[in-house]
């Protein structure tokens, strides 16, 4: 991605080159007429991956990134579900978070909190009605504990104590499961998709499965570039398997890129009990979610 400053220093080096050309006599219009249709701004988003937390969201943004097509906002902005923070200030503040872009390019961004979060799909729609949704999830347990593990990690690093992960889960005496437990909800992926699908059609919508984002990259992106109408643009061997880390990263042109050392964290030991108890707590969601879709993942 361009920053503002690299553009400037770019834009002066092409006006030395042009008037360099005109005094050699050279005919320059053609350029004149391409720097003008192709109208490098910001812009609101044309794409918005809107969820799923801890379901890969950071690796398929950044995976996208890559396509010469799509110009990514490196930070979530969190504008649609902020009401205090940041959507009092209005659309054009949130504009100004985009990064530059032009013509025939796809701005965008990604907030995972925005799935969740009640009041987004209504907020977007006012933004754009034709705006396009890129949703990635995965077994709703295996997410849940993911969650957890970066609770811990997060609490570990301020030298804080975290609760069990059954403590946080489950509760205490009946066994019951915290349905009202946010990371525990947010796996309850068709009560949300269904408050979406009340302002989008099902095909503004496109489901990435995380699992097949780790195993298989390329395939997954390459659904992603027809659901955008992209150039295809993705080979299979811009990706490669670091061992080291256990998943796939991307090369580009001059390098390899991993994502952080936050990502891909190993998962603390959940006793199988518990995984079942969430196995069986989950199975009536994923079957409405499967049913909506019309998608099936092996999530038992």
């Amino acid at each position: 991605m361009f920053s503002h400053t690299r553009f400037v220093y770019l834009f002066i080096g092409s006006v030395v080159v042009v008037v360099i050309l005109m005094l050699y006599g050279a005919d320059v219009s053609c350029w004149y007429s391409t720097a003008s249709t192709r109208n490098y701004k910001q812009r609101l988003p044309q794409c918005i991956i809107i969820g799923v937390r801890k379901c890969g969201t950071r690796a398929l943004l950044e995976f996208l990134g890559v396509h010469p097509d799509v110009t990514i906002a490196q930070d979530e902005i969190h504008f649609f579900n902020q009401d205090d923070l940041y959507y009092g200030y209005g659309i054009e503040w949130y504009r100004q978070r985009m990064p530059y872009t032009y013509d025939g390019q796809v701005t965008m961004e990604k907030t995972p909190a925005y799935f969740t979060t009640r009041e987004v799909p209504e907020r977007i729609h006012s933004m754009d009605p034709g705006v396009r949704l890129l949703v990635i999830v995965r077994d709703p347990v295996s997410r849940l504990v993911s969650d957890y593990a970066q609770t811990l990690a997060n609490k570990l690093a301020r030298n804080k104590t975290c609760p069990s992960f059954e403590s946080m889960v489950f509760e205490s005496g009946s066994g019951r499961v915290k349905s009202y437990f946010k990371p525990v909800w947010t796996g309850l992926y068709h009560q949300h998709l269904q408050r979406w699908l009340a302002f989008f059609s099902r095909n503004q919508i496109h489901i990435v499965a995380g699992e097949q984002l780790i195993r298989d990259p390329y395939q997954e992106l390459v659904k992603v570039e027809r659901f955008l109408n992209l150039t295809h643009r993705f080979t299979t061997d811009q990706f490669y398997f670091n061992r080291t880390r256990g998943f796939y990263c991307m090369r580009n042109l001059t390098s390899g890129h991993c994502l952080g050392s936050s990502k891909g964290r190993k998962h603390p030991h959940v006793d199988n009990t518990l995984l079942m108890k969430l196995r069986d707590f989950y199975r009536p969601s994923n079957r409405a979610f499967f049913n909506i879709t019309g998608m099936t993942f092996d999530w038992d």
